[in-house]
């Protein structure tokens, strides 16, 4: 079967209608599974197998090849992310994308991060679900560009086990075990995984420890199924290198200019979903939670070289009801999702004051944040070709900050008094499908996303910005349509969208904070899949989009005026991803891949870019024996000297070079039956 790159069926299906097929099922468009073909939203799928055949190092290189989605990798476990938008950082790229593991959000909505996606156990995952574009109607907070979701295998009854290592010549070795077992009634999963490389840049390295403990109990109408979670990870972090096409130098390339920087991450999440089947015509899903999440680390990108403490530690509950009326004909989901978080940040610079950026305590406070969202989504079948869909949710967020140092101003850093704000939005979505053909399936949709700006947009200040000026909730509306199809050896999904945003909050050029921004994305994607004949399939993730500033921002003390027209910074126009697997023989597969970055500008001005790249990857399985399996990996086959991230700022280009040619070899071992 094929791993979908999008909303489509497996390449080779042969059914009329796709969705009749089963296969493939995601529990993203929904929460809860539902046929891929006939969901609401353009979702991205990556299965277990194609995981298992990547073997990724990080999240990045299995999300990439999906249409539309660009995530940028930093230094070890750092990275930020685009889903239909340029690739976001600070505040906006923490609030911007919803990052869940096994339906629940990894972070509360107000406390993200950028690297976010750190937090989920995906080096065991079962797959990878990615929803394109607004979904706030169904997700609320954080949803504004789109969702990645990251989900867990399965508690199992069969007694089974896998044990996977791999190392590489870039000094990296993971192994992991993933093991099942239990009766009909009482099943258990265990995920372990392991890192440690030494880092492609010198000094640098990551140790990272993740664990998963999964028990489902089963009754004969009901399921509850508890997970408990635990991350670590010590990072030894790689800064930027600087310089006009630095990492293209063979030697400043493998450099670390900021030996001193570190990250130090630790997570710890439980949850149960109880999900009760009423009849025929009734579901309820109910899921408590608790989260904690403390980091620490160096803000190695800023002149500051400050040290964050960041922590936060929630309570929530998740509820739906799922119904079906008048003999299926409409259907519709009514859920209420409340939270309860307790958050803190501390922001000290240890080295003398540079310029504004002042030496001692930048910020020191405390919020106890409260969101409670009721959601309904409705689905008609007005037609045996034709299907209505319409969702509205209402968020309600609450802040109690605490500011616990002196309300002054520090150099560039402005410290609110204490205060609580409030923040009410609505998220609309419509949707329309009509049926054109057998396996041929047209769709449009309106979506807007909504959410409250971060707490550290609110409460992390600079002295420009008075402590009265409102900064308002973020809006995006969001139009998309296209075609998506399968039949006989071809799959397809092609789709335009256009979204304006308004209320965009980021930090211009002087590092001030600009809250009423505005910006335009516009573009199309295509997903492709084709299988000419058993063993070989072919597939294609192809994006084209345009994503611009809608107004003027004027800034004295550096060159990187905004106007209107100009393109967003770090957002290519160009994504693609080209992939062949082929299967010569039942023991040995094949997958060569080509991906292409194409260029765009590393500053708001326009005035600085960078060329983008082409790399090619080739990976190898060869089952060995029927629980045997040995893979190979070589990651930048041609060793072309590129950047995973460039920049500009503070006069000069910044780089996060990718690495060079990396040969990976592993070992894989079942147990069981």
């Amino acid at each position: 079967m094929l791993a979908a790159v999008s909303v489509v069926l497996p390449a080779h299906a042969q059914t009329a209608d796709p969705a009749q097929a089963g296969e493939p099922i995601v529990v993203t468009a929904e929460g809860r599974p539902s046929a891929a073909f006939r969901a609401p939203q353009s979702i991205g799928r990556v299965e277990s197998d194609e995981l298992a055949r990547i073997g990724a190092d990080q999240i990045s290189e299995v999300v990439n090849r999906i249409a539309g989605v660009n995530v940028q990798r930093g230094n070890g476990i750092e990275h930020l992310t685009a889903i239909r938008s340029p690739v976001l950082t600070a505040g906006a790229g923490a609030g911007s994308f919803l990052f869940l593991e096994d339906h629940v959000p990894l972070r509360s909505a107000g406390f993200a991060n950028v690297n976010g996606l750190a937090d989920a156990h995906d080096e065991i995952a079962g797959n990878i679900e990615v929803i394109k574009g607004p979904s706030g109607a169904l997700y609320g907070a954080n949803a504004i560009h789109g969702v990645i979701h990251v989900l867990s295998l399965a508690p199992d009854s069969d007694e089974t086990a896998l044990f996977r290592f791999s190392g590489d010549t870039g000094r990296r070795f993971k192994s992991s075990l993933q093991a099942t077992g239990g009766t009909e009634t009482h099943a258990f999963g265990l995920g372990v995984s392991l890192q440690d490389e030494r880092g492609f840049q010198v000094p640098s390295g990551l140790d990272q420890q993740k664990i998963t403990l999964r028990h489902r109990w089963s009754g004969p109408d009901s399921d509850l199924t508890t997970t408990l979670a635990a991350v670590n990870i010590n990072q030894e972090t790689a800064g930027f290198i600087e310089g006009d096409d630095s990492f293209a130098d063979p030697v400043l390339r493998r450099r670390n200019d900021f030996p001193q920087a570190f990250r130090d991450l630790r997570a710890l999440r439980w949850q149960s979903r109880f999900d009760w089947q009423a009849g025929e015509a009734w579901r309820l899903v109910l899921t408590p939670f608790a989260r904690v999440t403390e980091q620490e680390f160096l803000q190695h990108f800023l002149p500051s070289q400050a040290r964050e403490t960041n922590d936060h530690w929630s309570l929530g509950l998740q509820g739906a009801v799922y119904g079906s009326h008048f003999g299926g004909g409409l259907t519709t989901i009514t859920g209420l999702d409340v939270e309860r978080t307790r958050g803190v940040l501390t922001e000290f610079q240890e080295i003398p004051t540079l310029g504004t950026f002042t030496q001692g305590l930048h910020y020191d406070f405390s919020i106890v944040a409260l969101a409670a969202s009721p959601y309904i989504q409705a689905s008609f079948q007005a037609s045996p070709r034709l299907r209505l869909i319409a969702a509205a949710r209402l968020d309600y967020t609450r802040y109690d900050y605490d500011n616990r140092t002196s309300s002054t101003d520090v150099g560039r850093f402005r410290r609110p008094p204490d205060r609580v704000d409030q923040f009410l939005t609505v998220s609309p979505k419509f949707t329309v499908q009509w049926d054109l053909a057998p396996g041929l399936l047209a769709h449009a949709n309106f979506a807007r996303g909504a959410r409250p700006p971060q707490t550290s947009d609110l409460y992390r200040l600079q002295t420009l910005q008075p402590f009265d000026e409102g900064i308002a909730p973020e809006i995006i509306d969001s139009l998309d349509g296209g075609i998506r199809g399968a039949f006989r050896a071809w799959s397809f999904d092609l789709v335009g969208f256009r979204a304006n945003k308004r209320n965009f909050f980021f930090r211009d050029a002087n590092g001030f904070n600009v809250s009423d921004g505005r910006t335009r994305h516009l573009g199309v994607e295509a997903s492709l899949a084709w299988e000419p004949v058993d063993g070989l399939e072919f597939t294609a993730a192809a994006t084209y989009a345009r994503h611009t500033y809608r107004f003027d921002n004027v800034v004295r003390a550096a060159s990187e005026t905004i106007r209107f027209g100009n393109d967003i910074d770090t957002a290519p126009r160009i994504l693609a991803n080209l992939r062949l697997v082929w299967t010569p023989v039942e023991r040995v597969e094949v997958e060569a891949e080509w991906l292409r970055a194409g260029r765009y500008f590393t500053d708001a001005a326009n005035s600085n870019a960078y060329d983008g790249h082409n790399l090619a990857n080739l990976r190898l399985r060869l089952k060995v024996t029927q629980s045997l399996s040995t893979f190979l990996a070589v990651r930048n086959l041609l060793n072309r000297f590129y950047a995973e991230r460039a920049d500009f700022a503070f006069g000069s280009e910044r780089f996060f070079p990718g690495e060079a040619r990396v040969f990976s070899v592993g070992l894989a071992a079942s147990f069981g039956r």
